[in-house]
């Protein structure tokens, strides 16, 4: 058997014969290929309807094929023609090329006996047709095999999400007539704390051998009364197992993102790289890096025969998810979450490397339910603003000893400004700028504004890593400075209030930018470099000038608090910002402070002072940071 091929050089009578007769015909006749091509097409859509078998007809054939594959699942094959063979004795052999969207790709290669039928050629029907290992009967089943996903990974290679033991109870329906299948889980449900009514219908929906999970404890956090009643319902079981889990279940969990099963939104905005049943990043970096993480899970496909038993025909491994690294670091992650744990409004305590930009810690308290305020929050930053506001003056040649008025209110085109209500009486009037500083006056900053121009603090902003946008790989808000549209706004501007926001993050990188004396950018995700920027340079002198005054914030200002705090000297600055919620005027609470390597920002939503609400958490961060 072999290709037929016509000689080099043909008789001209014997090119007409041939002309008339049919294309490819070793006698003359038709040739097989549009046979082949059109079962390759038939295979490819699942349509048969047009070919011409020997002994069955299109529709057994259909039905017969459509059995046989059934069990690879809602895929479809793309099947071309290698080549056409013919034997001279009226036979023919077609190879087929397979190519099935499994595990990657599953390529071979099957022959279609074909055979000539007066005027046409038939396909010779069998299992081999669809794969050369195939015999009468079998059937064709995949199983995915996942892939591990890839750990969130802090310094040192600490896992800060990866497998760790878990519990898993459910109702396992091989142990359990299905009739009594309902009760089991309506009791277990109700066990555990969970929906009663969609967990039984997932139940009843189950197959024969399924194991239905109801939920998942940490090994450790299993109730003692699940473990002593669940033995008790029938067809409940407790299967031990690991599975991707943050330290703690709020461990950063706003930032990290949660995993589990794909919704039919994430399927069809994502064609061909989820199918149901499997299991995606939800939200947060699992989300943002589910491709790196989730890997490529494997497969195996068997052929199973009529007696139940299986052979593989084909496997793929799975390849594992790659790690994600992560500057987080778990002492002082769980540090900043437990001191936030007790506090009613939203909060958050974020904590940068000023050497390295690197985040250690970024946490969101419970009152956040559950957004990202740490880093991508948007409040108005107070008096912790006046950093920036402190080194546009300097900038303009004003001194720390420099007179400045300190008045009770200011008026700015009818617009009335006064002091925070904690402000100490004796320190209104004439003061110095460093005292101003110190004893956080508005009056005196807004007063100052005159002599700044419309991006004085603009300029200050970006030396300081505020305002300007970086893509750092994870959701993260750099504040908004912009040049001011009014005397009013201007004035409100110096004060940080006005147009200017920030998120915690924000203001823990103005104070990086202090301790390093240079504009610091935060990483969180170490693989991720943001774009250079080019601001307007600290100099040494400014920045040696700037944490003197912010040191003078503690000594002798709203920062005394920290005065004590052990370990090198601690620079800091308050701030109260307010603003209007539902008809009422509130306050947030900020403060900032660098130590040595570290520069943090602790905030309350609502609170009535920064030195009074967002003080002690500040203080009790450095003090834990600081025990070994």
């Amino acid at each position: 058997m072999g290709i037929r091929r016509l000689p080099l050089a043909v008789p001209p009578m014997l090119a007409l014969a041939l002309a008339l007769g049919g294309c490819g015909g070793g006698d003359g006749g038709p040739s097989p290929d549009p046979t082949a091509e059109a079962l390759a097409a038939g295979l490819s859509s699942g349509d048969l309807a047009k070919i011409t078998f020997v002994d069955a007809s299109a529709g057994q054939v259909q039905r017969d094929f459509a059995k046989t594959v059934a069990g690879l699942g809602d895929v479809e094959p793309k099947v071309s023609v290698s080549s056409v063979s013919e034997s001279g004795d009226g036979t023919a052999s077609a190879t087929l090329r397979w190519a099935w969207p499994i595990g990657g790709g599953w390529t071979y290669s099957s022959e279609a006996p074909l055979r000539a039928s007066g005027s046409t050629w038939r396909v010779e029907w069998s299992n081999a047709v669809v794969a050369p290992a195939l015999k009468a009967d079998d059937v064709l089943h995949a199983t995915t095999v996942g892939a591990k996903r890839g750990d969130l990974v802090g310094p040192g290679g600490e896992g800060l999400v990866t497998d760790r033991p878990v519990v898993r109870f459910g109702v396992d329906r091989v142990k359990i007539p299905a009739s009594q299948a309902p009760e089991a889980a309506r009791r277990l449900a109700q066990l555990v704390g969970i929906g009663i009514a969609p967990y039984v219908k997932q139940v009843k929906a189950a197959g024969p051998k399924a194991f239905v999970q109801a939920i998942a404890f940490r090994k450790d956090e299993v109730p003692a009364s699940v473990t002593s009643q669940y033995p008790h319902i029938k067809g409940v079981d407790a299967i031990a197992d690991r599975v991707p889990l943050g330290i703690t279940k709020e461990f950063a969990a706003p930032i990290l993102g949660t995993v589990g099963p794909v919704t039919a939104e994430i399927i069809k905005d994502n064609p061909g790289v989820y199918t149901p049943g499997d299991e995606a990043g939800l939200s947060g970096l699992e989300a943002r890096y589910d491709e790196q993480l989730r890997g490529k899970p494997g497969v195996v496909v068997e052929a199973e025969s009529a007696d139940g038993k299986r052979r593989t025909v084909f496997k793929r491994a799975a390849t594992p998810g790659r790690p994600l690294h992560l500057t987080l670091q778990p002492r002082l992650q769980l540090l900043a979450e437990r001191i936030l744990g007790d506090v009613g409004p939203a909060s958050a305590i974020v904590a940068i490397r000023p050497s390295t930009g690197a985040i250690v810690a970024a946490a969101n308290g419970p009152g956040n339910n559950g957004y990202n305020d740490a880093t991508y929050g948007r409040f108005a930053p107070g008096s912790t603003f006046k950093t920036v506001g402190t080194l546009a003056l300097l900038r303009k040649g004003v001194p720390p000893s420099s007179p400045v008025d300190c008045p009770t209110s200011v008026d700015v085109d009818g617009k009335v400004f006064t002091n925070d209500s904690e402000y100490p009486p004796g320190a209104n009037g004439r003061i110095t700028l460093a005292t101003a500083l110190a004893n956080s006056c508005n009056t005196a900053y807004i007063n100052e504004r005159t002599k700044l121009g419309s991006t004085d603090l603009v300029d200050a902003a970006a030396s300081l890593g505020m305002g300007v946008d970086h893509d750092l790989g994870f959701p993260a808000y750099f504040g908004n400075v912009v040049p001011p549209t009014s005397e009013t706004t201007k004035a409100a501007d110096m004060i940080g209030q006005g147009e200017i926001l920030a998120s915690p993050m924000t203001m823990a990188t103005v104070m990086a930018s202090v301790v390093a004396g240079h504009t610091v950018v935060p990483q969180l995700v170490t693989s991720v470099h943001p774009a250079e920027t080019h601001p307007t340079p600290l100099t040494a002198s400014q920045d040696a000038t700037l944490k003197q005054m912010l040191r003078g914030v503690v000594l002798r200002g709203t920062g005394l608090g920290l005065r004590d705090v052990p370990g090198p000297p601690v620079i800091a600055k308050t701030g109260t910002a307010e603003f209007d919620r539902d008809g009422k005027r509130l306050t947030h609470a900020w403060m900032i402070a660098g130590q040595g390597d570290l520069a943090v920002c602790a905030f309350v939503d609502v609170g009535h002072t920064g030195a009074g609400v967002a003080g002690p958490l500040l203080e009790q961060f450095l003090r834990g940071a600081g025990e070994r």
